[in-house]
């Protein structure tokens, strides 16, 4: 049996009739950029994501950027402040905040939940400190009480980078992308709404930070040859947009199907080299991805292994941000950041196959792989 880690084909056949419908309407129409299907989603995710704004760009890095960069413009941070962020996490959290001369402050993450640890935020906290920086990683809820209760406290700006977790919600009942200042969304592929090329977008309550952000992504023009900013091109395109109403429609029910076959891996995997993370309510977990810790350093061995039974794995994440070569003369980072719970992590995590299209047998199948694995 052949078990890949996401295949995309399957994923987009399973709207696939809608979806062919939706490109073939935008083609027809012959408007391609910022039109009424951009119009359209924007509303809709708005809606879905519990926020006043939603402002499409081209991709989640630029989501993000354009949040720090929108601040910047905006007086709230400038070059040489200080934002904290989970040092666990894709490289794109930190380049959104370097890329605008912001300083990011890692914070080490739990070993049983891979998020931020909230214990160990405050400390970090200085009189720079312009912002706390969340990424609700592998599409599990990276929002606590605490967390909302130290940026009341200091003052400080949330932003989430909800690229992993659409149609995610937090302890109290809110969708992930709602319950901070700004989130940055990734519609990659890949994602749990994802389109057919790159695309993202910023939600916001703030219509000054999303007049900002929609200006910075369109050159930095807020009308016709106008240009009140310094900015990039940076849009949703038009097929994008159309595609990702479709799916939007099915993300709940996608996301169920997801929780399903992680319910499947939490009960049956019981291999005592492999350990799995803290199981959240599943409201809390729309498992864009399914990581476990394989221990004695046996990481690698399991992946071959299961690669040779024709099972894809994927590792997230190898090298951390902080041991790139790219960040390795920043004064942040000299001498370099001595961070060994991330530095565990990366060299421990494999994820599973997951996915709406993954059937159960075949996440069976992982299971009795991985359970006769041996050292």
């Amino acid at each position: 049996m052949s078990i890949p880690f996401l295949s995309l084909k399957d994923v987009t056949a399973l709207h696939g009739a809608e979806i062919e419908e939706a490109v073939s309407r935008v083609v027809r129409g012959g408007w391609y950029l910022q039109g009424e299907e951009n119009d359209r989603f924007e509303k809709d995710y708005a809606k879905f994501i519990g926020t006043q704004f939603c402002v499409g760009c081209a991709n989640g890095l630029d989501a993000l950027i354009w949040i720090f960069r929108a601040y910047v413009e905006m007086g709230i941070m400038q070059p040489g402040d200080e934002v904290i962020v989970p040092a666990n996490t894709f490289i794109a959290t930190f380049l959104s905040i370097t890329e605008n001369g912001l300083i990011p402050v890692p914070v080490e993450p739990r070993a049983d939940t891979l998020l931020m640890d909230e214990a160990a935020i405050e400390a970090h906290i200085t009189d720079r400190t312009r912002a706390i920086a969340i990424v609700h990683l592998y599409g599990r809820n990276a929002y606590t009480e605490r967390i909302g209760v130290l940026c009341r406290k200091y003052g400080l700006k949330l932003v989430e980078d909800n690229a992993q977790a659409h149609g995610c919600r937090t302890a109290d009942g809110h969708v992930t992308g709602g319950i901070g200042d700004a989130a940055g969304h990734s519609f990659y592929p890949g994602k749990n709404l994802g389109a057919l090329g790159d695309g993202g977008a910023v939600t916001t309550n703030d219509p000054d930070l999303a007049a900002a952000v929609r200006a910075l992504a369109n050159y930095g023009s807020q009308r016709k040859y106008v240009f009140k900013y310094s900015g990039r091109n940076s849009r949703l395109d038009e097929i994008q947009a159309a595609v990702l109403e479709v799916k939007l429609k099915y993300l709940e029910k996608d996301n169920a199907h997801r929780q399903e076959i992680a319910a499947l891996y939490y009960s049956h995997l019981n291999n005592p080299l492999v350990s799995l993370p803290e199981r959240l309510p599943d409201a809390q977990n729309v498992y864009h991805l399914f990581p476990v810790l394989v221990g004695k350093g046996k990481r690698d061995v399991l992946q071959s292994y299961l690669s040779q039974n024709g099972v894809g794995t994927v590792i997230h994440y190898p090298i951390p941000p902080h041991a790139q070569e790219c960040y390795a003369k920043e004064s942040w980072n000299t001498p370099k950041l001595s961070l060994p719970v991330t530095e565990r992590l990366a060299g421990e995590e494999l994820s599973l196959p997951i996915g709406p299209a993954i059937s159960r047998e075949e996440a069976m199948e992982v299971v009795r792989l991985v359970n006769s694995f041996q050292e």
